[in-house]
């Protein structure tokens, strides 16, 4: 799947000109507020489920409540990604985004007042949906307002951001009772309505839709500059081209291009989960109190997220000049080197006699140096191919797609490592996290072709460069 090359291949040159850039960067970082309010939904259980827990809220619940209290906003997920597939294409991308801003906010209100685990269940359930509907209009959007030059920069916002808000919510949940941080959280949704309903609508949408003067208009002051005929002649060829059918979920798997691009992100995103980073948010705090550290568990689990947002943030902005793949295979490799060591280490304190009090540091070091590689690929490329590798007509039904696949993997992981952790010990999923990273490295250097530098449309002629002859758009032979 690597060799995406044809000899047939023909280059032109595509003229831009250089203009502000101010929208697109100002419209990645109010987009990603929604992002942000989800995953303080998400790190939301390391900080509070200990404490519903223990009883010292309002009302307490057992262990069991709070495995399925952690992973609900996963299966709202399904829902809200489920529904924006249907309609993304026909409201658009800017309206959806908006509109996540509204059950973002009941799901704080509901968390800060509830007075049983039922309003809880309730309100993260809403929060899931919303972040379904986030995770699928995202990315979509980012991808189709980026220049291919900052595409990386601006797509690579979003997994950025979701440790941000991971990192806010435990700093947060640090030294602050749990109903007010909910009525705190209710501020990032207003945010992101007063914000980002001030930017413009996607233009490929407004040319899907047959309104070119409105995507000229768009493209204009995303562009920054008035002459975007060029560039807009060719997204509206593109979509065009991509839409002389319908699209359609089966689409996904009849069409060539698009099964290599299903296959690319499933795996991509499978690799990703299977390291078993999202069972590290939700559980960060219980991983640390389990191996004894020689900080506390709050203390690490802080430093623990500042490390990841840190290096999330440099790994946006290297990922434009770096490419991806090589990223992704040191990423992945030595991800799976971490994991080894702590299940090693976890083994060991469990289950031998060996006295290994004077290495309570391993854990800490351990899971550091696994964000720290983690976050230089894996953390961002993912989400950020999956933006940008499927074409117009399809791309709602993918995300959506996708978007459901992560939530069913993620509530099957979670649960994997609440059963097997508490059956057999906590070094089991560690294990089990390490062979699956293994394998997935030898997916990456096998299957994941590089997209850096390359236009929307290079992209869906080189996934398609066997079935007919092709024109690639070559962005580094602009003339800027």
């Amino acid at each position: 799947m690597t060799g995406l090359h044809n000899s047939n291949i023909k280059e032109i040159k595509v003229p831009f000109a250089n203009g502000s850039k101010f929208y697109q960067y100002f419209a990645a970082l109010t987009v990603n507020l929604g992002i942000v309010c989800s995953e303080m939904h998400y790190g939301w259980p390391s900080p509070y489920i200990p404490v519903l827990r223990s009883g010292n809220y309002t009302f307490q619940i057992t262990s069991e409540e709070g495995s399925w209290l952690t992973v609900i906003p996963l299966i709202g997920a399904i829902t809200g990604a489920f529904v924006t597939a249907l309609i993304v294409d026909r409201l658009g991308r800017k309206k959806l985004i908006i509109f996540s801003s509204i059950p973002f906010l009941a799901s704080w209100l509901m968390v800060g007042f509830a007075k049983s685990s039922s309003w809880m269940f309730v309100g993260r359930f809403l929060a899931g949906a919303a972040d379904g509907l986030s995770f699928t209009a995202v990315p979509m959007y980012l991808g189709e307002i980026a220049e291919p030059r900052i595409r990386g920069l601006l797509a690579s916002a979003c997994p950025v951001l979701i440790v941000f808000g991971i990192l806010l919510i435990n700093i947060l949940g640090s030294c602050l009772p749990l109903d007010t941080v909910a009525f705190i959280g209710t501020a990032i949704p207003i945010f992101l309505l007063l914000t980002f309903s001030w930017m413009p609508e996607s233009p490929y949408f407004y040319l899907m839709r047959g309104n070119e003067k409105e995507a000229r208009k768009s493209l204009q002051k995303f562009r920054g500059r008035s002459n975007v005929e060029a560039e807009l002649r060719r997204m509206s060829k593109a979509v065009i081209e991509q839409n002389e059918t319908r699209g359609s979920f089966l689409d996904l798997l009849r069409i060539r291009s698009n099964r290599k691009g299903l296959i690319i992100t499933l795996g991509l995103r499978g690799v990703q989960q299977l390291t078993g980073t999202t069972v590290i948010i939700f559980y960060c705090k219980t991983i640390f109190e389990e191996s004894n550290g020689f900080i506390a568990a709050s203390t690490a689990t802080i430093i623990y997220f500042s490390v990841q947002l840190f290096l999330s943030a440099v790994s946006s902005f290297v990922v434009d000049f770096s490419g991806r793949r090589p990223l992704l295979i040191i990423s992945t490799a030595g991800t799976a080197v971490t994991l080894l060591v702590n299940g090693t280490y976890l083994y060991l304190k469990n289950c031998s006699n060996i006295d290994i009090s004077g290495l309570d540091f391993i854990p800490l070091l351990c899971l550091l140096c696994f964000v720290i590689i983690f976050s230089s690929g894996l953390q961002t490329i993912p989400l950020l191919v999956m933006g940008e590798i499927f074409p117009t007509n399809v791309k709602a039904f993918a995300l959506c797609s996708m978007d459901i696949y992560y939530s069913v993997m993620c509530t099957l992981i979670s649960k994997y490592f609440h059963w097997s952790s508490e059956t057999y010990g906590m070094h089991v999923p560690f294990f089990t996290f390490t062979v699956c990273c293994s394998l997935g490295l030898v997916f990456i250097i096998y299957c994941i072709p590089e997209t850096k530098g390359k236009t929307l449309e290079d992209i869906q002629a080189e996934l398609g460069s066997h079935d007919k002859k092709i024109i690639i758009l070559n962005p580094e032979s602009f003339v800027y």
